[in-house]
């Protein structure tokens, strides 16, 4: 039987394409409605999909085509692990994805073996996954534009883009904070994409096991209902759940603070400590989590979810995790530049400690762990009497937020 993706002739796609997406067309020729905001970009994200919904119950009357639908247009920016393996997913889903890669030599070799032979040699990429090298082909006209560069190079690429935006969506993949700035991803998208819906995406996603088909979850975090929705529907499938939040600071606080975390339990795992010692470092890591989220306006609850908790403990506690190689090694006393040199990839967590090290130091916000952090890899101190200072730091309560801390445990802290 012939399947209906590989009957669809090109006119017939087009055709298709340009009847769905007849409502966008009007952010091509005229700036103003641009202009006019997020509103209207993402009312018009929720008309666009619910096109995509009306059309399900118009078969085409074509026999080879029947029942088909036009599919979601997305571009996957950077060719990571995880920017691969959310690629690969939505194509699998249907949607017509591509992964954009900087390098033209790399696309080349992927279009030929469908395989991303730097970090995931082990997979087959689905067949309808396109790649491309060329920015703009890649960005114009998409539905929706999801963000996986490091965060050191985040900006620059928006800024490339930004001539290429009309009504699409940006997502941001990344997890982490901006050198030097802070910014965290969404403020970047605000400040380099002002007029663009635009949503974050966090949780416990180790590239590996998604491309094995392991059962995962994550969340899209939106202020717009229509935006969540149409990440929902883009990745949403039987071995991989997409949930939805409007906390879009407390989620993206969660995937960037957790790889601080991880970098201590790699450095743990490194000196064989026990359980408890490890459940002491995941429940006291949430503590300080929860802290500074609070202090930049995020929801406490938000932390107990997969993009807090879930990401944690999934980034501590697994071997496949970037920053908890990266503390292993450190712990078994490589450099810094060893560590990360032998890793071969971004551990976002490095960056995050000196970030949330000089804002809660500035801030007066109580994060021991990663003060004791930024003392080893950066001030070379001893793990071990780091770590004995650590236990001398007094008296707290045990969960944040639901007993007081008193003047006589602030004075002991």
């Amino acid at each position: 039987m012939k399947k209906p993706l590989e009957n669809l002739n090109h006119l017939n796609l087009q055709n298709l394409k340009n009847e769905a997406l007849h409502l966008t067309e009007n952010f091509g020729d005229n700036l103003e409605i641009l202009h006019s905001g997020k509103e209207k970009a993402s009312k018009l994200v929720g008309e666009l999909l619910q096109n995509f919904k009306n059309r399900k119950n118009k078969p085409q009357t074509d026999d080879d085509n029947k029942g088909l639908t036009v599919p979601l247009t997305m571009t996957f920016l950077g060719g990571g692990s995880f920017g691969t393996a959310m690629a690969n997913l939505a194509s699998r889903n249907g949607c017509d994805a591509t992964l954009w890669v900087r390098d033209k030599r790399t696309v080349k070799a992927m279009q030929k073996t469908h395989i991303n032979k730097k970090y995931l040699p082990d997979f087959k990429l689905d067949k309808r996954l396109k790649f491309s090298h060329d920015l703009e082909e890649a960005v114009k006209g998409k539905d929706i534009i999801f963000v996986a560069i490091p965060s050191s190079g985040f900006r620059e690429i928006l800024q490339k883009i930004a001539p290429f935006i009309t009504s699409q969506v940006v997502i941001s993949l990344t997890k982490g904070m901006e050198k030097e700035t802070f910014a965290l991803m969404s403020e970047i998208i605000k400040e380099e994409l002002p007029n663009v819906a635009f949503g974050v995406m966090s949780g416990p996603n180790l590239a590996k096991e998604i491309m094995n088909n392991m059962p995962t979850a994550t969340v899209i975090a939106s202020e717009s209902e229509a935006v969540r929705h149409a990440v929902q529907v883009a990745l949403h499938g039987a071995f991989f759940r997409v949930f939805g939040s409007d906390d879009v600071v407390g989620v993206e606080l969660g995937g960037a603070l957790k790889n601080i975390y991880a970098i201590a339990m790699g450095m743990a795992g490194a000196y064989e400590v026990g359980d408890n010692t490890k459940a002491m470092i995941l429940t006291r890591a949430l503590a300080e989590m929860s802290r500074f989220g609070v202090h930049a306006g995020a929801n406490p609850l938000t932390f107990l979810g997969l993009s807090g908790v879930g990401d944690l403990y999934a980034t501590c506690a697994s071997p496949l995790s970037r920053n908890y190689q990266v503390g292993n090694m450190l712990g078994k006393g490589l450099s810094l530049e060893q560590a990360v040199k032998k890793l071969g990839q971004t551990a976002e967590g490095i960056n995050t400690i000196q970030q949330v090290h000089e804002k809660a130091s500035k801030d007066g916000i109580y994060m021991p762990i990663t003060h004791a952090l930024y003392d080893i890899i950066f001030n070379e101190q001893a793990p071990f009497g780091v770590a004995l200072d650590l236990m001398e730091k007094g008296f707290r309560s045990d969960v944040e937020f639901v007993m007081p801390h008193d003047k006589v445990n602030e004075d002991l802290k």
